[in-house]
């Protein structure tokens, strides 16, 4: 059953986003890390469908963003966030308390401050873990974010696999030793 939700929630976000193929791959992204985060941190089925949904819906505050101001920033995006969401969401079978964790996950994913839950804690990471590569972050950045954000063993596993972290600057360069 909850993969029925993820799977109606991914069709509904695509056709939200339809045409815009950074935004579609974004979600795709973010939302196949989470996945697997918390997959690996064996997270409870019902928090990780709960994460996984909010993975898939958790830029759907842009649009409004974007139409109000012509842009969006993190901010923006958690302040119409919730309300997008609730629209997008009504379609499933959700209890009242999930669908008010998704607002409260989708209005707080840019907020890395007090985070309070493992599905907060992973959607934050998994969204970091894209934001890094699109966004071109450079690699002191990088090391910083995952060094003061980072909490779960799998997201820091996963950030230096995949951004090669914690290695010298002769490792990196493949300067001998």
């Amino acid at each position: 059953m909850a993969q029925a939700k993820i799977d109606a929630l991914y069709e509904i976000m695509l056709k939200f986003f339809a045409g815009d193929a950074k935004r579609c791959q974004h979600l795709m992204k973010v939302h196949s890390l989470a996945a697997f985060l918390g997959r690996k941190e064996k997270l409870d089925p019902l928090t990780q469908e709960t994460l996984e949904l909010a993975a898939l819906c958790h830029d759907c505050g842009i649009k409004e963003a974007e139409a109000r101001f012509g842009y969006n920033n993190g901010k923006l995006q958690e302040e119409f966030g919730p309300e997008a969401a609730r629209e997008l969401l009504a379609p499933l079978c959700l209890s009242q308390e999930q669908r008010e964790r998704i607002f409260y996950l989708v209005g707080h994913h840019h907020t890395y401050a007090h985070i309070e839950g493992m599905d907060y804690q992973i959607l934050v990471e998994a969204d970091l873990l894209v934001n890094f590569y699109e966004d071109a972050l450079p690699q002191d950045k990088i090391e910083t974010a995952v060094e003061k954000i980072f909490v779960s063993a799998a997201g820091k596993e996963l950030a230096k696999k995949i951004y090669a972290l914690n290695k010298n600057e002769e490792e990196r360069s493949g300067a001998p030793m």
